[in-house]
């Protein structure tokens, strides 16, 4: 069965730093783009970035465009997300999602998730 396992999520104050983990297995990591999307309560799921599976090609929400760097390591079968410069506004349960070959900013195109990690930005 396919596995994600986010982690790395906290409280911050405005301005600061976080870095998400995810951990992948069950599938070859390699062969897919991988993706991550926030759900703040009252909203719908928002795309915030996603990387091609060779890891060369990246795309961001303009929310986030700027302050937010993610990659991947194949070998450990784990994306990341750097946050830096966050904001109250970035409050959320973020989630990894795996499931297209190329990347894409539609849920939808992702077949698993994982529990989620809950970041709180306080002003």
């Amino acid at each position: 069965q396919v596995q994600l396992v986010e982690s790395g999520g906290g409280l911050v104050q405005a301005g600061g730093s976080l870095r998400l983990s995810c951990l992948a297995s069950g599938r070859t990591f390699s062969n897919y783009a991988m993706g991550w999307f926030r759900h703040a309560p009252g909203k719908e799921r928002e795309f915030v970035a996603t990387i091609s599976r060779g890891g060369g090609l990246t795309d961001y929400a303009d929310s986030v465009k700027g302050r937010f760097t993610i990659s991947r390591d194949n070998a450990k079968n784990m994306v990341y997300l750097q946050m830096n410069s966050l904001k109250p506004e970035d409050t959320a349960v973020y989630y990894c999602g795996i499931g297209s070959t190329y990347r894409s900013t539609r849920a939808a195109d992702y077949d698993y998730w994982g529990q989620g990690t809950q970041v709180t930005v306080s002003s």
